[in-house]
């Protein structure tokens, strides 16, 4: 049986380890592309955009990163990564909680519109479409998607 994950805020010592995780899960996830040739693109995105912008948070498993989300101030939330291991597990469910806790007003995201994965597991867990648009870095179809907390 695995240890469970704990989660915990982002520290700059996660950085090389958490480029690692998105670079694995990308890979696996869009075989086709080689994600290899963008690590130094991925870096300076996510010491100039991600780090400074967003809280980050992590998850650890045996001391090992195999997960994290990004969140920020409007509620944006760009990355959601999680370990190919732990794909199916509570992990993505538990950031995506982490997430609604520290944006308890709403989240929007962008999403492959190709990754049925991604877009059963963000409407399993309370998001909608909201719109189709293409990336204007990849030119791949992409769709808006948003959270908000039910009102009682």
């Amino acid at each position: 049986m695995s240890t469970p994950f704990e989660l915990r805020p982002y520290r700059d010592d996660d950085e090389d380890a958490a480029i690692a995780l998105w670079h694995r899960t990308w890979q696996i996830a869009y075989p086709q592309i080689d994600f290899t040739e963008r690590l130094d693109g991925w870096r300076t995105r996510w010491r100039t955009e991600l780090a400074p912008a967003a809280t980050i948070v992590v998850a650890e498993q045996d001391e090992t990163l195999v997960g994290f989300v990004t969140i920020d101030a409007n509620g944006y939330l760009d990355q959601l990564v999680v370990a190919p291991q732990m794909w199916g597990s509570p992990l993505g469910d538990a950031l995506i909680d982490a997430a609604k806790t520290l944006s308890p007003h709403g989240i929007t995201l962008l999403v492959n519109s190709d990754n049925a994965r991604a877009i059963r597991f963000y409407e399993r867990n309370g998001f909608c479409h909201t719109h189709d648009a293409v990336n204007p870095g990849s030119g791949r179809a992409i769709q808006g998607m948003r959270w908000q907390p039910q009102r009682g």
